[in-house]
């Protein structure tokens, strides 16, 4: 009688161990299960080393955009990146305007990743770099989109809003598209080359710019973020995407001195490499230690001082309007390449320059080899 009390006993207390030990483990699956998802649910914001360019990608949940991809030389850097953050596919591509320092290997990453929808500007250029991107873009069958200053589209549960540009301007840096992300109560503003006009035009929509992080403008040079347009963002934050001892004195003491007499924290990649922000809808932490209020050095300056801006838009800009374009009798467009598809059943190709098109009425850049 007493063995059979003590097997009980046994039996009892081996049952209450089993239910213990299985509710524990359900706790810390649980635990751990929630831990994941809020890591997953994070944005996460890469603004890649890239010397003298940009080069941004934005994750949150399942989803990814990429801004940019930095110069020609830059493409392993950027996907090797890519990789490290295990992305295999990019949703959204955007080449904020057509400048080597911006658009370098856009075509390298086109080629080797998935890609869902492209943004770029109406701004076109002549230059090899991006002719290159319009035939990758072609061979996967892909067509850019222009977007329009208000459109939206989400990435994960962020919400990204089209803010530039607000026309197709003379000049490719003012024709940057730049977009506004909000992920729940933290936003960020990643602004590409606009200057002072476009900023104008971005103040005068009654947009609301404001946002924790900034991603200055043309490497923090002083032809962008105007005074008016610094207190509307508000930025708690500034990220400078430039290159150690470059020949433009990037970031500019004039704009180093606007973040500092507004207490704006400044994170740059010439001195911290690449910058990794995180949000996780409330907060937003970064993996590295604040950066200087140092201003660039001024190797090279005096030369470049009055004309700050990259070494290919002085020859993709020379003039615009002697660009060397194609266009028929009857069309109303211009093409980049003569062997357009959509030139395909023209009989009688035209040549001449951008200007003696627009002339004629070929006022609106093809869709297929010119956008």
């Amino acid at each position: 009688m007493k063995n059979k009390w003590k097997i009980r006993t046994i039996i009892s207390l081996l049952l209450v161990f089993m239910v213990s030990f299985l509710m524990i483990g359900c706790e810390i699956e649980g635990d751990i299960s929630d831990r994941k998802n809020t890591k997953e649910n994070n944005l996460t914001v890469s603004f890649i080393d890239v010397g003298q360019a940009d080069s941004i990608l934005i994750q949150c949940g399942n989803e990814t955009m990429l801004i940019d991809a930095g110069n020609n030389d830059d493409g392993k850097i950027v996907e090797n990146h890519l990789k490290k953050m295990n992305v295999s596919k990019i949703d959204y591509l955007v080449g904020t305007h057509p400048h080597e320092d911006h658009i370098g290997p856009l075509d390298y990453v086109i080629d080797n990743f998935k890609i869902g929808t492209v943004y770029m500007p109406k701004k076109t250029a002549t230059t090899k770099t991006f002719k290159d991107v319009v035939n990758s873009l072609n061979k996967k069958g892909l067509k850019p989109i222009a977007p329009k200053v208000g459109d939206t589209f989400n990435i994960g549960s962020a919400k990204a809003t089209i803010i530039a540009p607000a026309e197709d301007y003379k000049d490719a840096n003012e024709s940057s598209i730049v977009i506004k992300i909000q992920y729940e109560d933290t936003s960020f503003l990643f602004a590409g080359d606009a200057e002072t006009l476009s900023e104008n035009d971005m103040l005068k929509s009654g947009t609301d710019l404001s946002a924790d992080v900034l991603k200055l403008a043309h490497h923090g040079s002083r032809t962008s973020s105007s005074d008016k347009f610094l207190d509307k963002v508000n930025p708690k934050y500034a990220i400078i995407s430039c290159e150690k001892n470059n020949d433009y004195g990037h970031p500019h003491i004039e704009t180093i001195n606007k973040m500092k007499n507004r207490n704006i924290i400044v994170h740059r990649t010439d001195e911290e490499g690449t910058i990794i922000a995180t949000s996780d809808g409330k907060n937003i932490s970064f993996d590295k230690n604040n950066g200087t209020y140092n201003e660039g050095a001024k190797v090279n300056l005096e030369q470049n001082d009055e004309k700050d801006i990259e070494a290919d838009s002085i020859s993709e800009n020379k003039n615009e309007n002697d660009m060397k374009v194609y266009f028929t009798e009857k069309g109303k467009s211009y093409h980049l390449d003569k062997d357009c598809s959509s030139l395909k059943n023209s009989k009688n190709i035209l040549m001449g320059t951008l200007k003696e098109a627009k002339d004629k009425g070929k006022s609106d850049p093809c869709d297929r080899c010119a956008l």
